[in-house]
């Protein structure tokens, strides 16, 4: 396997959707508490980096195995087939990335106590059941809700709990206020989703995988789509009206623009090769923005 196909099989170009909200949970952390381990983040970051990346092995894998013979799905659009990956040797690899990854997890879990074990417990079985049983929660009505709540506002929450895991309290306030900043990521990384099955909705149907999409229709699933973009600017204001963010955030507004041009270029069309690419751009700019602004704010503490 070259290193081309397997950045390919780990989906390398969407690893903004869990590095995102792991630096925003270290610039939360700081701002609000004044605290960061940073030994225990490279751990995390290891960790969380290498799940995901079996996760998306796990998606190829499955999608591979479950596809039907109806059209060309094995062989011109899976990685798997289209490189002539032994399948064997893929599994070992997932499985071999799922071990390390939960080792590392095992080992910070002992350290900063069990609420990471139950928390980082959640993370995993969403990740691999997201494409695998009977009933994979990519192919149920279910996949944007657990993939933007498990990326976006998860990883977020296990890096504050991480980094102020001395004084880290778990009552409702505190978890409200973590899920609002890392509520634009969430709707983002859920974004990237139901754009992804807008513009495979055939395809998705004909492998007998039925997503909100289907569930909505095309159109009520664009409006959605258009919904959760507004409602990723408002929740960025709010934090900072709220003063869970600094003043600086609103400096992110500055790539409302582009987020609006990329809205727009996908309610056109909605075809994977061309428009597809439009919710990743929101999410990197809209994402990084978002991050850079808090960053911006550190040096004044």
């Amino acid at each position: 396997m070259t290193i081309p196909v397997f950045l390919e099989l780990v989906e390398i170009k969407a690893k903004t959707a869990s590095i995102f909200p792991f630096l925003l949970g270290a610039c939360y952390s700081w701002f609000n508490y004044r605290s960061v381990h940073l030994g225990l983040l490279a751990l995390f970051f290891v960790a969380m980096f290498i799940f995901n990346m079996s996760v998306d092995i796990l998606d190829n894998y499955n999608d591979y195995r479950h596809a039907t013979e109806v059209h060309e799905y094995k062989q011109k659009t899976n990685i798997i087939g289209r490189e002539h990956l032994v399948l064997k040797e893929v599994f070992i690899l997932m499985i071999t990335m799922i071990v390390i990854s939960a080792a590392i997890g095992l080992g910070l879990a002992y350290i900063v106590g069990w609420p990471l074990l139950v928390v980082g417990g959640f993370c995993y079985l969403v990740g691999i059941f997201y494409s695998s049983g009977p009933r994979p929660l990519s192919s149920l009505p279910l996949g944007e809700l657990f993939s933007g709540t498990t990326m976006g506002f998860m990883i977020t929450l296990i890096c504050v709990y991480i980094n102020t895991y001395q004084l880290f309290s778990w009552d409702t306030v505190t978890i409200a206020q973590i899920f609002l900043i890392a509520l634009p990521n969430t709707l983002w990384i859920a974004n990237l989703m139901l754009a992804n099955n807008i513009c495979d909705l055939e395809e998705d149907e004909k492998n007998q995988r039925f997503t909100l999409v289907h569930y909505l229709g095309k159109k009520n699933a664009i409006n959605l789509f258009v919904l959760m973009n507004i409602a990723a600017i408002i929740a960025l204001i709010t934090a900072v009206y709220l003063k869970i963010a600094p003043w600086t955030v609103l400096l992110a507004l500055i790539v409302l623009p582009i987020i609006i041009k990329q809205v727009r270029t996908f309610l056109e069309k909605q075809i994977k090769q061309e428009t597809f690419i439009c919710a990743v751009r929101i999410l990197a700019v809209g994402a990084l923005s978002q991050t850079v602004s808090f960053m911006l704010y550190m040096p004044f503490i």
